[in-house]
């Protein structure tokens, strides 16, 4: 039983925070791998004396719940009891760019924006709640530390869970890589997309990823020539096709000509690994119907700007 803390003082300056995108799996790190992307939302958030002000401007401001409902705010909810107690009131605007519902970590860049923006508010914050309590938190609200982990630590990450929680290692992705993500018209949720994989697979599968997930260690990190073969996936992509069919023909189209490309998350964007020559070409090789983001590996992770 943790000790109960003293309630905290909030700061009264507005605090800004942006969180990347984030496309986790990667092919075969099914649940562990996550990859930090150069697309970010932000949020600003304020102490006020009462009540809750919320403003959506970008991706998905037409949708999302305008009141304490919003997962940004949610999350900052749950932080402030784990600090101690919440401010009297919230001002909160979030500038939204990573898109919803298409598998580039949306809801984890909206969970790690709240429980970072709410730990910045309060003077002592991370004495009172450290990085290792941060990953809980924003996992215990996810549900998975894939894309969280990427979000609050940039980079490339591999996230584990153990009887304590979740832990998560950053990794230097090899500046020859430059991510290229096709976002489709259409949304998929996560939770449809894990209802379509089966309770188990065949040993020979599960034995291919974990030698594909070993190996993209070494592809993405300092031999982007292998990423290729590294991004091979025999457990999740195939079984999720019905739900995408044009993102797993875009998968095949672009693997045939080289270029090593993945669903991102749980899709339905396509995720590409370029490289710094021949991003350009790749950009170009979806067609009609898609948006391209040219992007890079994000390196800071969530960042608290004021």
């Amino acid at each position: 039983m943790s000790q109960q803390l003293s309630p905290p003082t909030y700061r009264s300056e507005a605090v800004r925070v942006r969180v990347p995108a984030s496309s986790a799996n990667l092919g075969p790190g099914f649940d562990c791998f996550g990859l930090a992307l150069t697309l970010h939302d932000v949020v600003e958030a304020q102490v006020q004396p009462e009540g809750l002000a919320l403003s959506v401007e970008g991706e998905g401001a037409h949708t999302v719940n305008r009141d304490g409902r919003h997962l940004v705010v949610r999350s900052m909810n749950e932080c402030f009891a784990r600090l101690g107690g919440p401010p009297p009131g919230l001002r909160v605007a979030c500038r939204n760019a990573i898109p919803h519902g298409r598998g580039m970590g949306s809801s984890s860049a909206a969970i790690v924006a709240g429980v970072v923006a709410a730990r910045a508010l309060c003077v002592d914050g991370e004495q009172r709640m450290d990085d290792a309590a941060l990953l809980r938190l924003a996992t215990e609200l996810e549900g998975h530390p894939d894309n969280v982990a990427a979000a609050l630590a940039g980079g490339f990450t591999l996230a584990w869970t153990e009887a304590d929680g979740p832990h998560l290692i950053r990794l230097e992705a090899s500046p020859e890589v430059s991510p290229v993500v096709f976002v489709p018209s259409t949304e998929l949720s996560t939770r449809k997309a894990r209802g379509l994989l089966p309770r188990t697979v065949p040993h020979a599968d599960a034995a291919a990823n974990a030698g594909r997930a070993a190996l993209l260690v070494e592809a993405l990190t300092r031999n982007p020539e292998l990423l290729l073969v590294a991004t091979e996936d025999r457990l999740h992509q195939n079984y999720r096709g019905p739900a995408m069919p044009a993102s797993l023909e875009l998968i095949q189209r672009l693997r045939a000509d080289g270029v090593p490309a993945t669903v991102s998350g749980a899709g339905p964007s396509v995720l590409a690994l370029a490289t710094r020559d021949t991003v350009e070409k790749v950009a170009g090789l979806a067609g009609e119907g898609w948006r391209v983001h040219r992007l890079s590996v994000d390196p800071a992770g969530a960042t608290v700007l004021s």
